[in-house]
């Protein structure tokens, strides 16, 4: 009778089959998973990877990072001189020439230097002035431009995310004329953006020029300097930024691309070449401003500005 019993007992627990119940798991899945999280907790979605990029922000320590300085400028002659500190170009030191001929343009910089302050007032012979300035005509009058001290590039998305801001950063790529940089400062400080960053070779720098096109406004825009710009919009892309460029056979119009409306870095080229092939490919659209008056291009100005003004209708 046992051993029956036992042989019984194993044919049971070898059976195959359903157990019975179902340990509660058909009861949970029917309950759901409640509410759907906001867009910044779902994992792989744009906003989430901006916020992600914020808290990584909000932890990292401050590092005080500078994208290096210019080269010190002179500027020469008495119609240069004046403008110059007319329009606030930041200036250290004005030479006058001794025995100048004090005329009425001469003494308008001369109390323009001192109404600014902080500038220093400096007498020098014509032989030394000739010296300074490598035989240019400087009519007697000379203002020494201070090196511009650049900012790093992840500093304006820095500032942009601790102000809560979406990040509206304008790039150049190949830009070599001063008063094309000093009008994209212009259009990015009018539109709301957080800065401009340029190549530190064969681009234009923050000139004396670059200053007095940016009508003042090169005093509250940032221009960073990124030793190399595929990497520095790697670094934009990384951080939940979109990357796009100007080009004129760009996949799209301007005015059709949402991402205008997020966080974006706007690539601008050069009028002659476009964007460089491996900055053409670092960014994430392509898109071209429609000209049905049949213009080939743009300069490097006017194209930030249409894209900037679209940029900020999105977001108003």
């Amino acid at each position: 009778m046992a051993g029956n019993s036992q042989r019984r007992n194993r044919r049971t627990s070898n059976k195959k089959g359903a157990t019975v119940g179902s340990g509660g798991q058909r009861r949970r899945g029917l309950e759901g998973k409640g509410p759907t999280p906001p867009a910044s907790a779902r994992k792989g979605h744009k906003k989430n990877r901006i916020a992600n990029a914020q808290a990584k922000h909000a932890q990292r320590r401050p590092i005080a990072r500078r994208g290096g300085k210019g080269a010190s400028e002179m500027v020469v002659g008495r119609n240069p001189v004046f403008e110059a500190l007319r329009d606030g170009v930041p200036a250290s030191t004005l030479y006058v020439q001794q025995f100048i001929d004090n005329d009425e343009r001469v003494r308008d910089a001369l109390k323009l230097a001192a109404d600014r302050g902080g500038i220093n007032l400096m007498e020098a012979p014509r032989a030394e002035l000739d010296r300074m300035t490598n035989g240019l005509n400087h009519q007697g009058l000379v203002l020494q431009v201070p090196p511009y001290e650049y900012a790093h590039p992840e500093d304006l998305a820095a500032a942009a995310f601790d102000e809560g801001e979406d990040p509206l950063i304008v790039a150049l790529d190949g830009v070599t004329d001063p008063r094309n940089l000093g009008a994209v400062v212009r259009s990015v400080s009018a539109f709301g953006g957080h800065g401009v960053v340029v190549p530190e070779r064969r681009a234009a720098g923050m000139t004396a020029g670059a200053w007095k096109t940016s009508a003042g406004t090169a005093a509250r825009t940032p221009v960073a300097r990124a030793t190399n710009l595929t990497r520095a919009l790697e670094s934009y892309q990384k951080a939940g930024l979109t990357v796009v460029g100007l080009a004129a056979d760009g996949d799209a119009e301007v005015g059709d691309l949402e991402a205008l409306g997020g966080p974006v870095v706007i690539v601008v080229g050069s009028e002659g070449k476009g964007l460089s092939r491996l900055v053409g490919e670092t960014c994430d659209f392509l898109v071209r401003i429609p000209m049905p008056g049949g213009a080939e291009s743009l300069n490097a100005g006017v194209a930030a500005g249409v894209v900037l003004y679209e940029a900020a209708r999105r977001r108003a």
